[in-house]
C-alpha cells in the first residue's frame, strides 16, 4: 500500500489544524525510506522528496546530482511505500525545457505525491544575480514559468509549496501558492553545511519582510521558514519568538545532520567498550 494522497484542500486543513493547535507546522525533506518512516513516526506534519537528498545521503551535501525531475521520480517508489498518513510533497524542477509540466505534474499526481514544491528553483539557484535571472526569463526558465506551472498545479487539485528568498518573490509566489517557505539561505552545521555569515538575527529580519510581502499580497497564504543559521531546533526558537512564520522546512537540518551525528556517536560508543581479551591469548 502506498501512501495515502490527499487533495489540496485536506492537505490544508491538517495544517490549519495544527496552526489552530498553537504547534509548528514541520515539513522534512526526505531522501530515504527509512528517513520519511522516522519523521511520520516523529509527527511530521510533511514529508518532502528534495531531488538533493540524494546528494545529501551521498556525504557530499546538498547538490544537484542528475537530472532533478528524473532523480524524484527514482526515488518516489520507496518514500510513497513507507509513509502512510502524511502527505508527500514533490520537489519538481518547474523550468525544466525538457518537459511538459502539465504531463510531469499528472505523473506525480498518480503516483500518489499531494503536492509540489518549486526545487530547485531559479530564484534559489540564483537569488542574488539579476542578471541571469533576467537572462533565464528573456529564454522562458525563470520565475514567470515557475508562477504558470505553480498555479497550473493548484488548478489540478496540488497543494503547492514556493520558496522564496526575497519580499518580491514572496508576494508574487503568494498569489499563486498555497504556502511560502521564506529562504533564509544554504544549512549551516554539520559535516557538508555551507557557510553562512548572516546572524540569527539578521536572518530573522529577512524572513519577517518576506512574511511581510507574502500576507499584503494574500493574507490566507501560509507562511514557513527554512535553512541558513536556522539550522537545530532550538534555532526554531528564535524564528518564532521573532517572525511571524508558523512552521519551518529541514533538510539538511532534518535528513543529514541527524544522521552525522547519531551514526559518529554510536560508533564512538562501540569502539569505547573494551574487550576481554586480546586476539590470540592462551588459557
Amino acid at each position: 500500500m502506498l501512501a495515502k494522497k490527499f487533495t489540496r484542500r485536506e492537505v490544508l486543513e491538517r495544517l490549519k489544524r495544527t496552526i489552530a493547535e498553537k504547534k509548528p507546522i514541520i515539513g522534512a525533506g526526505a531522501g530515504a525510506g527509512l528517513i520519511a518512516k522516522c519523521c511520520e513516526l516523529a509527527g511530521i506534519d510533511l514529508v518532502i522528496l528534495y531531488a538533493t537528498g540524494r546528494s545529501r545521503l551521498m556525504g557530499i551535501g546538498t547538490a544537484l546530482i542528475g537530472d532533478p525531475n528524473t532523480v524524484v521520480l527514482e526515488l518516489a517508489q520507496e518514500i510513497l511505500f513507507v509513509v502512510k498518513d502524511t502527505p508527500v510533497i514533490a520537489g519538481i524542477q518547474p523550468t525544466d525545457p525538457t518537459r511538459e509540466m502539465d504531463k510531469l505534474l499528472q505523473q506525480y499526481k498518480d503516483l500518489g505525491f499531494s503536492g509540489v514544491i518549486n526545487f530547485p528553483s531559479t530564484a534559489c539557484l540564483h537569488p542574488y544575480d539579476p542578471l541571469t535571472r533576467e537572462i533565464l526569463e528573456r529564454f522562458g526558465q525563470g520565475i514567470t514559468k515557475e508562477l504558470k506551472v505553480m498555479k497550473m498545479a493548484c488548478d489540478m487539485d496540488l497543494y503547492t509549496m514556493s520558496y522564496v528568498w526575497n519580499p518580491e518573490d514572496s508576494a508574487r509566489f503568494a498569489e499563486v501558492c498555497d504556502t511560502v517557505v521564506c529562504h533564509a539561505g544554504w544549512t549551516t552545521g554539520g559535516l557538508a553545511g555551507k557557510y553562512s555569515p548572516k546572524t540569527l538575527e539578521q536572518s530573522a529580519k529577512e524572513v519577517q519582510a518576506m512574511y511581510a510581502a507574502a500576507k499584503e499580497a494574500n493574507p490566507d497564504i501560509i507562511v514557513l521558514a527554512h535553512g541558513g543559521p536556522f539550522a537545530e531546533p532550538e534555532d526554531t526558537r528564535y524564528l518564532y519568538e521573532h517572525t511571524d512564520v508558523v512552521g519551518f522546512l529541514g533538510a539538511s537540518s532534518i535528513e543529514r545532520i541527524p544522521i552525522e551525528r547519531a551514526v559518529t556517536n554510536v560508533v564512538k560508543e562501540f569502539k569505547s567498550i573494551p574487550i576481554k581479551r586480546s586476539e590470540g591469548h592462551k588459557t
